[in-house]
């Protein structure tokens, strides 16, 4: 089958077929996608799935539903909306590129190397933007579709090896009409039919083209080079709470892991930490229980101190923040794992939160 006619049967799968979601525009739609929604559900979808998104994407566009309003926030207001999602950088990257786009008058540029100069907007999501929100002829490859083109081609090198040839394979197959219909569909190609496991093949628009099912390997593709073990570190977090139900927390630095985030203060994440001093002084104690938890490059085990405080206590490194002003969704998931083990410790009036 010509490329020409690959990308006309999925074009007319995705017109049948297409995924509602909240930042799409439905195919054929006289309506034009909206960058700002398009780059905001682009840059949440990083190494996050769509089904833990929708809710998030809900939230912020409800509360800040233009760049410019994006923008005029506080830091710590999009850093508490962002908490649960992960890869925090991403929230930071996410303001510092709404308020460049708004001090450039608050468009978005509507091609690939203007879109690149924008913090937090690399290659892929480059490309995204100008196809879907654009209309233009860009190449978007994502994971979803490198599995659908290793499988379509019979690509047998393996990633992350592949992804020069994978991205060659999708430009071939790239149209010039309708790209951003064209980019969404082989994306939902991946999603939905093209799946890791049990490709659904006797659903599929390219069934009939693709060389991997002819071979019978289709569920083997694509294939990947060994992962490297993770390594385990260590951490001490110290969780207190105040008699009159503040609990005393820090503000992470801006950069490095977690960076701008609400958490318990405590030891640095490594092999031997050292114990730290406490951050207030207090009757601190082991609860004898641990957090376990997963960042891209490491596993970490977080040992927890706890102790209730006086109603005087001063902070000698955090802050204390009020029962009623403290949401525990607001802190990013390895904190409030924290939170969920100590609480119950840590009554106030004979009763924990």
């Amino acid at each position: 089958m010509r490329d020409e006619d690959l990308s006309g049967a999925l074009l007319a799968w995705y017109d049948r077929h297409a995924r509602v979601l909240p930042w799409r525009v439905p195919p054929r739609a006289e309506a034009r996608p909206d960058p700002y929604r398009v780059w905001l559900s682009e840059v949440m979808l990083q190494q996050t799935t769509v089904a833990a998104v929708k809710d998030y994407f809900h939230r912020f566009t409800a509360r800040w539903p233009d760049v410019r309003a994006l923008a005029g926030a506080e830091d710590a207001e999009v850093m508490a909306e962002w908490a649960g999602l992960g890869y925090y950088a991403r929230a930071r990257n996410l303001l510092k590129c709404a308020r460049a786009v708004a001090a450039a008058g608050g468009e978005f540029p509507d091609d690939h190397a203007a879109l690149l100069t924008l913090p937090g907007i690399g290659p892929y999501t480059a490309a995204a933007i100008s196809a879907i929100a654009f209309d233009r002829a860009e190449v978007v490859v994502d994971g979803n579709v490198e599995r659908v083109m290793a499988r379509l081609f019979a690509v047998e090198t393996p990633l992350p090896t592949a992804k020069p040839e994978l991205t060659a394979l999708a430009a071939r197959l790239t149209p010039a009409a309708r790209p951003g219909d064209y980019a969404q569909a082989v994306m939902d190609l991946g999603a939905t039919i093209c799946t890791p496991k049990s490709p659904a093949c006797g659903l599929c628009p390219w069934s009939g083209a693709c060389t991997a099912r002819a071979q019978g390997i289709q569920a083997d593709l694509p294939r990947k080079l060994p992962k490297t073990p993770k390594p385990t570190r260590l951490g001490i977090a110290y969780v207190g709470r105040r008699a009159d139900g503040a609990w005393l927390l820090e503000r992470r630095p801006d950069k490095g892991l977690l960076g701008g985030m609400l958490g318990w203060p405590g030891s640095d994440w490594a092999e031997t930490p050292p114990e730290p001093a406490p951050p207030a002084p207090g009757d601190w104690r082991d609860l004898g229980a641990e957090v376990r938890h997963t960042f891209t490059h490491f596993h970490l085990r977080l040992s927890l101190r706890v102790a209730e405080l006086p109603v005087d206590t001063a902070a000698e490194r955090g802050h204390f923040h009020p029962h009623d002003s403290f949401r525990p969704s607001s802190l990013p998931t390895v904190m409030r794992k924290a939170f969920d083990l100590a609480r119950e410790a840590l009554p106030v009036g004979g009763q924990g939160l």
